[in-house]
């Protein structure tokens, strides 16, 4: 139940964060929604995946977008009307709706994914690795290469982080030597 509240006010959130034409305000509450998901995901028992939400979605995506900002106007400028990307976006989402029509139910014991695998990591986790914790096994192997993907990720955000500040820094440096 709560995850369906939560997921509610995701969606409230989307909708006012699409038609809102201050970006500054668009920003924040882009960092609220990421807040919400990571809380969303912790319900979900995927703290991983919360932690790096909360990091990246409401940390540096936020310093990023905030950073930009600071380079821009605070309001959008109206654009004419283009049907073509709103046909892309439903045509996607009709698409991603219908793939999801044959996945097992939300916490289903049979799942496939619970299934599998599971037994091989438990008993093969200790000979194959050279781990005894199961845990530390699994995200140390098995998952090395989504953990690779996320620390790529971050370390992207702080070096576009590093470049919005540094440069600037530089321009600020610029403006106050003797010409």
């Amino acid at each position: 139940m709560t995850e369906a509240v939560l997921f509610g006010i995701l969606l409230v959130m989307a909708v006012a964060i699409a038609r809102m034409r201050d970006l500054f305000a668009a920003a924040m509450l882009f960092g609220i929604f990421s807040l919400v998901s990571a809380s969303l995901f912790t319900l979900m028992d995927a703290v991983d995946v919360a932690f790096t939400e909360a990091a990246v979605g409401a940390g540096i995506s936020t310093v990023l977008i905030l950073g930009t900002l600071s380079l821009t106007d605070r309001r959008e400028r109206q654009q004419p009307l283009r049907a073509l990307p709103f046909v892309v976006v439903i045509l996607t989402g009709a698409t991603l709706l219908y793939g999801t029509m044959d996945m097992p139910a939300y916490g289903d014991p049979h799942a496939p994914v619970h299934n599998d695998l599971t037994a091989e990591f438990i008993q093969g986790t200790e000979s194959k690795i050279h781990v005894p914790n199961v845990v530390t096994g699994v995200l140390a192997s098995y998952r090395g290469y989504d953990t690779f993907g996320e620390t790529t990720v971050i370390f992207a955000a702080a070096v576009g982080v590093m470049i919005l500040l540094g440069g600037w820094r530089k321009d600020e440096d610029e403006a106050e030597s003797p010409s």
